[in-house]
């Protein structure tokens, strides 16, 4: 199975549902504009953020690694997004052409083959992140972003199955959030004193065979309980 091709795949559907089919406009079905440079720079300062960086506050404080990872699958939500609008308003390819494009990307194949490791120094690992950002303020192109993206996903721990596995999770997690009156801001995102996504990641650790539709009821199960 492709894996890239999947996560692109979805990341259409799921724009397509919560925005619109004309979401490559830059515009949501609901008028509002769509800004996915600027949503990759805010997840990127979250993720910064699960790095002890303060030099004034818990400086012996240890990498939160579990959000530092749903944070990069955010930002890859993002990507994926930034990829699919430029290549669809330039006509340059649909969905198989792209996944092969980035697999052609230098570091792909590092995170193909990646080890899970602890991440690396903390200065580096933030400054790669940055380095990443730097790509989208000097207008590169979606794929250097991608190319860059995949470094900071190595840093985390990542490789290209375990960003599958909570890009899955966390698609279902924002199909949910919708169903739930995300947009309206019904939605609850704090479940009893955690953060929804980590039930979501907690529930995908504890049971490794879990289908898409399980982790929906699952997630409505203890959601209809709060």
């Amino acid at each position: 199975m492709d894996l890239i091709y999947q996560m692109l795949e979805l990341q259409q559907k799921l724009n397509d549902s919560t925005n619109g089919k004309d979401w490559e406009n830059g515009v949501t079905k609901n008028g509002k504009i769509i800004d996915w440079k600027r949503c990759i720079y805010m997840e990127s300062a979250e993720l910064i953020d699960s790095y002890p960086w303060k030099h004034w506050k818990n400086i012996d404080a240890s990498v939160d690694i579990d959000n530092a990872k749903i944070e990069v699958v955010d930002i890859w939500h993002f990507v994926m997004s930034l990829v699919l609008q430029e290549y669809k308003l330039n006509m340059a390819g649909d969905i198989n052409f792209i996944a092969n494009e980035i697999k052609k990307c230098d570091n792909y194949k590092n995170l193909e083959e990646s080890n899970i490791k602890e991440p690396i120094d903390i200065q580096t690992s933030i400054s790669n992140i940055e380095n990443m950002l730097k790509s989208i303020f000097t207008n590169k192109t979606p794929l250097d972003i991608v190319n860059k993206l995949f470094i900071v996903a190595i840093d985390v721990g990542l490789d290209l199955s375990s960003i599958y596995r909570l890009y899955i999770g966390k698609n279902m997690l924002n199909i949910f959030r919708q169903d739930n009156g995300y947009k309206s801001g019904e939605y609850i995102k704090v479940w009893n004193n955690q953060e929804d996504n980590m039930v979501m990641q907690n529930l995908l650790s504890n049971h490794k065979d879990i289908t898409p539709d399980e982790l929906y009821f699952k997630l409505q199960e203890i959601y209809s309980n709060l």
